[in-house]
Order: C-alpha cells, then sequence, then structure tokens
C-alpha cells in the first residue's frame, strides 16, 4: 500500500468534488447548508489560493482517495483557522490517511501562526467525530464564523 500526501493541483478539482458529494451521499448528509451544495467544492484548488490556506490531497496507489485541508473561514478571530472539507473514499478510511490528513492539516495550521483549529461537521458522520474528540477537539454550544455550511449542526474547537 502506497500512501502520498501532497498540495492540491488544479486538475484535482473533479475528483475531489466527486469524492465530497459521494461521501455526504453515503452518509445521508447531502442536504442543503452543506459543502454538497457549495459551489466552491467544484473550485477547491482556486478556494485554497487564499493566504493562510493549505489543502492536501491523499493518494493511496497512485489514486486520489480523498483529502483536507485549512482554511482561514469569514468571521473567525485571526488565530483561529477551520479545519475543512475532511472527505476520504470508503477503501480509504482505516488505513490511517484520514489522521495522517489531519496532522498534516494542524502541522500547517501550527507553522501558519494560529492558535486554534475550528470544525462544522454533522451527526451523521460518526466516525470522523470520533477521531476528532482523539485530537482534542471539543464540542461547542454553537457556530463559530460565517461559513456559510448552516447545515451543519456539530461544531468544534481545538487549542493548537
Amino acid at each position: 500500500m502506497k500512501i502520498n500526501i501532497r498540495n492540491i493541483q488544479l486538475a484535482d478539482n473533479p475528483f475531489l468534488s466527486k469524492i465530497i458529494k459521494d461521501t455526504l451521499a453515503e452518509f445521508g448528509a447531502n442536504r442543503p447548508g452543506t459543502v454538497y451544495y457549495d459551489p466552491t467544492t467544484d473550485a477547491l484548488f482556486e478556494l485554497f489560493q487564499t493566504h493562510g490556506a493549505a489543502y492536501f490531497v491523499a493518494e493511496l496507489n497512485g489514486e486520489i482517495v480523498g483529502g483536507g485541508g485549512i482554511y482561514p473561514t469569514d468571521g473567525l478571530p485571526d488565530d483561529t483557522c477551520e479545519l475543512v472539507k475532511m472527505y476520504l473514499l470508503p477503501q480509504a478510511r482505516g488505513t490511517g490517511l484520514g489522521r495522517t490528513l489531519i496532522e498534516k492539516s494542524l502541522g500547517f495550521a501550527k507553522e501558519a501562526g494560529y492558535q486554534q483549529a475550528y470544525l462544522e461537521t454533522m451527526p451523521e458522520l460518526k466516525q470522523a467525530l470520533n477521531i476528532y474528540a482523539k485530537f482534542g477537539f471539543e464540542y461547542l454550544k454553537e457556530p463559530m464564523g460565517n461559513s456559510g455550511h448552516t447545515g451543519c449542526s456539530l461544531w468544534m474547537l481545538k487549542n493548537l
């Protein structure tokens, strides 16, 4: 099993969009107010050219199987970033790739000077909730920032 984590490239857009949308559909979370309907999901390379942002692509045996990253979401405090668009295909789950993507993303966040990482998610993504908790993310009572993802009903924060 050959695992590779790299920075996003323009040619990755259609593959990553499909992975994100297929994963949300798989878990019944493909509803309005989520990244499923966010037009930036189809243009991740362009979105992550923002200062203070990074997106990492996971490859398994040369095939794109997911990704995740850090974004300075509007409305968050200057020292807080958001862990975003963290999705993996079924064949990549349970391989440690998710953990590796989160570690890489949080490492970038620390190097970029962020003090906290925030995330928004949904109860349907149970496996991810357990992983986030293992990384030290704690639940919040309300959302932070202005992501526009009103379909997310769970919010978590971690000190870096």
